[in-house]
């Protein structure tokens, strides 16, 4: 196997598993390496967030979530199936401030409303470089292309993260909706 690309964590909230798939076929033909995490409990997503389950040298991060009103929506336990001190009910800037260590990586979430200043103010605070989110509701098929165009940009025109976000941006008016937040700190280091 030839060296990829990049090396891209592709994380599955619920209800996002077909979305998932699309996505991970997609970026593995482009040539990127991709790692799939399915979560089950909100845990999962700590331990991704946090960097203790994160593939070394991860480029990128997709946050394939339901949102609402700035929170990835989480699924649902039953209680006695909480972990002492595991989160209940959905993540938003607080739990992300809490547990994210994500210095230097890109993070793109496309659910709905993931893109307000709060949660992406929350993930630059953790040390993400660049945070992409929707500030509104799109449609599936949208979001799915707007990180299709994104990735192609970025892997095969050998495009910046800033270039490949505006081509994919420019698709249609529905992308209008589509945010790019740049970490002040991480820039001014380059």
């Amino acid at each position: 196997m030839s060296k990829p690309e990049m090396n891209v964590a592709l994380v599955c909230g619920p209800d996002c598993d077909t979305k998932v798939m699309a996505i991970r076929a997609t970026l593995e033909y482009f040539g990127a390496r991709v790692f799939t995490y399915w979560l089950g409990r909100p845990n999962d997503l700590i331990d991704i967030l946090s960097g203790k389950d994160l593939y070394p040298n991860t480029d990128t991060i997709i946050l394939c979530f339901h949102g609402d009103e700035g929170q990835f929506i989480m699924p649902e336990l039953g209680e006695s199936v909480y972990e002492p001190g595991e989160p209940k009910g959905n993540f938003g800037p607080e739990e992300i401030r809490r547990f994210a260590k994500l210095a230097g990586k890109t993070v793109i979430s496309t659910g709905c409303s993931l893109g307000k200043l709060e949660t992406a103010q929350a993930f630059l605070d953790s040390g993400c470089e660049i945070y992409i989110g929707t500030d509104d509701y799109p449609y599936g098929n949208d979001a799915l292309m707007f990180e299709l165009r994104f990735f192609y940009d970025l892997i095969q025109n050998k495009r910046s993260v800033k270039e490949a976000f505006q081509n994919a941006k420019s698709l249609d008016a529905e992308m209008d909706m589509f945010q790019l937040y740049e970490n002040a700190q991480q820039s001014s280091r380059k």
